[in-house]
């Protein structure tokens, strides 16, 4: 029993219904047999048919009622199942908004869409084919073992001494069948992640011509996942053979004795039968549930990772409402301490009023990308003050804050859709033409000129492949239609040749007008364009100020923008 069920929103409400129906449903298989026992035994014992009809009408009503309740049961709990995992996505997906993009790099994109994707889907199966079995081998064993105490009290002992060999017998298979089906869910996590960057990076690697050798890795990936597979798959029919053979050994033991009592007279034909036509009653939720554990597994562990995720800590957001920001907005921080490897003398103070660009320039590991997260609350920081129009904040991770703010990272994310759908990203409600003029002030008019359905058309996995410059114009796009204030850019051209970026750039500093922009980099050409600009060095804010003034101090801004003109770096 997984305990973690109990969290789940209206599980004990639903539990008690099922209880209910399945005692309903114990109570029909308990007539039925009685009924269709009795009705065999007074057609053997020379009554003629009619006098057995009254009987057989009780067992075929008993039959329909009993396979209704079942069907009942069935539809209440995928009702549940739907529902609850429809809550739990939405629940995960916002929950990843909260963590941020620097959780999901680090957990894999493609094991974090499979989690959403398939996962969740899985879970819901877990939950159908579960909590009906849950409430049955509950049930239903007891209520015909207390049925046959009162008839035969042999026959209850064997059915209650064979109980604790099979239950001892599904821990040991559940134990073995968990360790492969974890070892099969991080081979097929391992083949999502593996699966997603090569289609990212299919035509990077046709371009190098490393397409051919690319394909043994996938082969090799695609092959560890195969053999995980067959070992469950294996380990599921031995189980599942050795299940139904003690069951099938147990029947048969109750039917032997029930045999040699009426041989030697000490039952009624009428209440051995009735015996042995419940005793595969007896066994048959265990053995449902027994078949049904191989076929949950991946579910069942799915829906661990989910709830580890939903359990990961992250800052309360502060309800305080934080003030729109506007051209006389002033954002202050003070002494602010990154989560930034482990010294602790390394502080953050500045001061930011209307609407700037400011510049975050430093090496490599200086913390450019770590002071974006922070900025835009996907991170916490160690310490720090901050305020905005002289409001005090615990931190960023404010939803009034991030709602003002667009994120543009470095390898913004093009999901399986239509351009259109990807464009109105933050607006879904916007109207084509308000897409139309954000493609076109993102220079996106000659791409969507070109795609056969033009806004219309599927880009992403299984559509349209667009170049890194197109998909970073479709975030661009995406910001002009939201036309939020603030802007936090991370590396957005990194990866983009000169070319590419000269282009982009014009068109950036058109989205850059009359907003806060807050753009980390370590391409300095930028920072002449920029208002304000704030000189990283290892998590510490080595100094600040224009470039103009950086370049007059000679110091740890005019070296690095020596060291990038010799080619140093």
């Amino acid at each position: 029993m997984d305990r973690s069920l109990f969290t789940l929103k209206g599980f004990k409400p639903i539990m008690a219904v099922l209880a209910v129906l399945t005692a309903l449903q114990a109570a029909m298989i308990i007539i039925q047999g009685y009924f269709l026992a009795d009705a065999i035994s007074s057609l053997f014992g020379g009554d003629l048919f009619h006098s057995a009809a009254g009987k057989l009408a009780i067992f075929l009503g008993a039959l329909v009622l009993r396979h209704f309740l079942a069907m009942l049961n069935r539809k209440i709990a995928f009702r549940f199942a739907a529902k609850t995992s429809a809550r739990l996505r939405e629940d995960l997906v916002r929950k990843l908004f909260v963590l941020g993009p620097r959780f999901a790099a680090a957990e894999g994109s493609g094991q974090t869409v499979t989690l959403i994707m398939e996962g969740v889907a899985k879970f819901r199966r877990y939950l159908e084919l579960f909590l009906p079995k849950l409430s049955s081998s509950l049930i239903i064993p007891a209520a015909v073992c207390g049925f046959v105490f009162f008839q035969n009290v042999r026959s209850a002992v064997i059915l209650i001494l064979a109980v604790p060999i099979l239950i001892a017998f599904m821990i040991l298979l559940g134990l073995a069948a968990k360790e492969k089906a974890s070892r099969q869910y991080s081979t097929y996590q391992v083949l999502a992640n593996h699966f997603v960057d090569s289609l990212r990076g299919l035509e990077t690697l046709k371009n190098l011509g490393l397409s051919r050798r690319h394909a043994g890795k996938i082969e090799k990936v695609s092959e560890q996942y195969r053999k995980a597979t067959m070992s469950t798959l294996r380990f599921a029919f031995l189980s599942s053979f050795a299940l139904e053979f003690f069951t099938m050994l147990s029947v048969a033991t109750v039917a032997v004795f029930l045999g040699l009592g009426l041989i030697n007279g000490h039952i009624e034909l009428q209440i051995a039968l009735t015996v042995l036509i419940l005793a595969p009653e007896y066994f048959l939720p265990i053995r449902e549930v027994g078949s049904d554990f191989h076929a949950t597994l991946d579910g069942k562990e799915a829906g661990e990772n989910i709830r580890a995720i939903l359990k990961e800590e992250v800052s309360v957001p502060a309800q305080d409402r934080v003030p729109t920001w506007h051209a006389g907005s002033t954002l202050a921080v003070e002494n602010l301490q990154l989560p930034f490897g482990s010294e602790s003398d390394k502080r953050i103070s500045f001061s930011v009023s209307g609407m700037k660009k400011i510049g975050i320039i430093g090496a490599s590991g200086a913390g450019k990308s770590t002071l974006i997260d922070v900025l835009s609350g996907f991170l916490q920081a160690r310490s720090g003050d901050i305020s905005i129009d002289g409001q005090p904040l615990r931190d960023f991770a404010n939803p009034t804050w991030q709602k003002q703010l667009t994120y543009i990272p470095q390898h913004p994310y093009v999901f399986s859709g239509t351009l259109l759908d990807n464009i109105r990203f933050y607006q879904p409600d916007a109207t084509e033409a308000a897409v139309m003029e954000a493609a076109d002030s993102a220079g996106l008019s000659e791409v969507v000129a070109s795609l056969p359905k033009g806004l219309h058309t599927v880009i992403g996995e299984g559509g349209r492949m667009l170049s890194g410059g197109q998909e970073q114009r479709v975030a661009l796009a995406r910001a002009f239609l939201g036309s939020r204030p603030v802007i936090m850019l991370d590396e957005p051209t990194a990866h983009l040749d000169i070319e590419t970026e000269y282009e982009l750039k014009q068109t950036m500093l058109k989205l850059f007008e009359e907003k806060v922009v807050f753009l980390a980099t370590h391409r300095l050409h930028w920072m002449q364009d920029m208002d304000f600009i704030l000189v990283l060095d290892h998590g510490r804010l080595a100094e600040s100020g224009t470039h103009e003034e950086l370049l007059a101090r000679k110091g740890f801004y005019y070296e690095l923008c020596q060291a990038q003109m010799e080619g140093r770096e």
